[in-house]
């Protein structure tokens, strides 16, 4: 079972304010299409909030509690594991929910040890981001309402995207996969880095490359989905 999970805030003054979680659903679509055949998928109704009191500031924005969020994606997987399931994804696409989700799958992966039911979460972004790299022109990773972003939507909902206010939807960088990382650090309001809204050069985007990081976010994905290697050697690292 692939649960698609974002976060709705604000993206600029170009994309939707459901971005996170319209990518997130449709890279999981994807990889079901890409799995029939091999395994059954079955992708779950996005999980459209998420943990977001950073974007709070920009309005547009709902976030909920670390505690709700977990009972909440609890509740969820307790419901798909009681139908059957024994192999749960959690497929995020907010930066936002990255540590969130490493708890819940944690807790979850204990409570359901004697039910053989696995936990494991993703964010799908992430099961690519040497490619990804590649595909972009001004940045190396995903960041936000970004020219990866941006790109995205102009495939899986081009309709929520503002193309006469892309050329508003620039910001300073900030580097993904730093941010991960076990180091000292802080959070602050996402208004600190940008007056925007933006982090990254929405103007490079396009559709072509929307396409190509769709697609390689995907399989990656659907690979490593269909490898026959133990989940614990996959979903609790950065690098595969």
């Amino acid at each position: 079972m692939l649960v698609p999970v974002g976060s709705v805030e604000q993206h600029g003054p170009h994309l939707s304010t459901g971005t996170d979680a319209i990518l997130a659903k449709d890279v999981c679509y994807r990889v079901a299409q890409m799995l029939e055949g091999a395994c059954p998928v079955i992708v779950t109704p996005a999980l459209w909030f998420g943990l977001a009191n950073h974007h709070l500031s920009f309005g547009g924005t709902f976030t909920v509690s670390l505690d709700t969020y977990k009972a909440v994606l609890g509740d969820l997987c307790r419901s798909i594991a009681q139908a059957g399931f024994k192999r749960i994804v959690l497929v995020n696409g907010h930066g936002g929910n990255i540590q969130g989700l490493a708890s819940v799958a944690s807790e979850l992966s204990w409570q359901f040890a004697g039910e053989e039911v696995e936990v494991a979460t993703t964010t799908y972004f992430m099961e690519a981001y040497r490619e990804i790299a590649g595909i972009l022109e001004d940045q190396d990773c995903i960041m936000h309402a970004c020219e990866g972003e941006t790109s995205m939507m102009m495939i899986a909902a081009p309709n929520m995207v503002r193309r006469d206010r892309i050329g508003e939807g620039n910001g300073e960088a900030f580097d993904m996969l730093s941010s991960l990382m076990p180091t000292l650090k802080t959070t602050a309001p996402f208004q600190e880095l940008t007056a925007s809204g933006v982090s990254g050069v929405a103007t490079r985007a396009s559709a072509e490359k929307g396409e190509a990081l769709l697609e390689i976010c995907s399989r990656r994905l659907a690979e490593r989905l269909k490898g026959g290697e133990p989940w614990r050697s996959h979903f609790f690292s950065v690098a595969s």
